[in-house]
């Protein structure tokens, strides 16, 4: 496989906003659409093809290390966070919770909290999972998505779920989620996470 960084022409030590900027001027080179008339086109779109790749790889690179890097501080227990979110979007869940419960108490952080609710909402225990959304926000209250995934489960304990007929979800016989709620809640947990398992949602 070709270099990524020879094939867009930047240093290994590149920015993110130096990557874009090469990306963008060879696809002007190398669109297809160019060679559109030409016995080059197929070259072309080969050539695009080698781009686009090593676009993907240099940028996904970039933003994992940066994740890790970014969670280096307060990780001391030496878990790879982003690997539990890659077995929570794979709904790989027992595989995350593993990893989460292995945490010693005293060095979970915000991360783990969060994570945590989302395992807990893929798995339907919603009141679980509300508590810890709640400590991953008191304890990271500028955190966006944190705040975000606490905030749809203030709309849901309100009974303003998405697709939810029936109300709020404590109305379900015995306290239990019916076959709906449970559907809108691995929906809006996927979407947290980055996927989308109900697409019309």
């Amino acid at each position: 496989m070709n270099d990524p960084y020879k094939v867009l022409g930047v240093s290994p030590n590149a920015t993110e906003e130096e990557v874009k900027a090469a990306y963008k001027e060879l696809v002007k080179k190398y669109h297809p659409d160019q060679f559109e008339d030409s016995p080059l086109k197929a070259e072309a779109e080969e050539k695009m093809s080698e781009i686009n790749n090593a676009y993907d790889e240099i940028i996904n690179s970039m933003r994992s290390n940066s994740y890790s890097y970014a969670n280096a501080d307060e990780n001391s227990s030496g878990v790879n966070y982003y690997e539990v979110r890659r077995h929570i979007q794979a709904g790989d869940i027992t595989t995350a919770d593993n990893i989460l419960d292995s945490v010693p108490q005293n060095v979970r952080n915000a991360e783990w909290y969060f994570l945590k609710g989302s395992v807990c909402y893929t798995r339907g225990w919603l009141n679980e999972a509300y508590q810890h959304f709640s400590t991953a926000v008191s304890m990271a209250p500028a955190n966006a998505e944190y705040r975000s995934a606490l905030n749809q489960m203030d709309q849901q304990r309100n009974g303003y779920m998405r697709g939810n007929p029936m109300g709020s979800y404590a109305n379900g016989r015995n306290g239990q989620l019916d076959c709906c709620t449970t559907l809108c809640c691995a929906d809006c947990c996927c979407e947290m996470m980055g996927g989308d398992l109900i697409p019309c949602c």
